[in-house]
């Protein structure tokens, strides 16, 4: 399995990059899903960067879920059952959009605001203010399940 991951990396890297366009490019919002078709034949999707976005298989290879993991681009590359690209898209995750952000020196918190501002986890946030928004989620999630 090692030496074929290898195999797909050696060619992915061989494999001259194409310009994106509109259509190469997924805009892919922080912390949710998204449904993507896959071109006809694909048997292997490879993620750039799965820190960034990751995938879930869809079905009878119909399709895929993307989900934005953290800021940034990574790319994904569909591949034939014989190891040949076949498609390959541009991943750019971006900020939640409704997102109130407070700047204090380096100390950042974010505010979720649709319509009114609530507290929101959101990355890059202070460590200090991510945990503990973080543990009520964590706190209120457990409550409601407990009942």
């Amino acid at each position: 399995m090692f030496r074929t991951a290898l195999a797909v990396m050696a060619l992915v890297a061989a494999t001259p990059a194409l310009a994106a366009t509109g259509d190469d490019i997924l805009r892919i919002t922080l912390d949710q899903a998204q449904v993507v078709q896959l071109p006809p034949n694909t048997a292997t999707v490879v993620i750039g960067n799965p820190a960034i976005a990751d995938i879930t298989a869809l079905k009878n290879n119909v399709g895929m879920i993307v989900t934005g993991k953290s800021f940034g681009h990574t790319n994904m590359i569909a591949l034939d059952a014989a190891g040949h690209p076949i498609d390959e898209k541009q991943i750019h995750v971006g900020p939640v959009e409704n997102v109130l952000v407070v700047q204090r020196g380096m100390i950042r918190e974010s505010y979720a605001c649709d319509p009114k501002c609530m507290p929101a986890a959101i990355l890059g946030d202070d460590p200090a203010v991510f945990g503990a928004v973080s543990n009520a989620i964590t706190a209120h999630d457990t409550l409601a399940k407990s009942h």
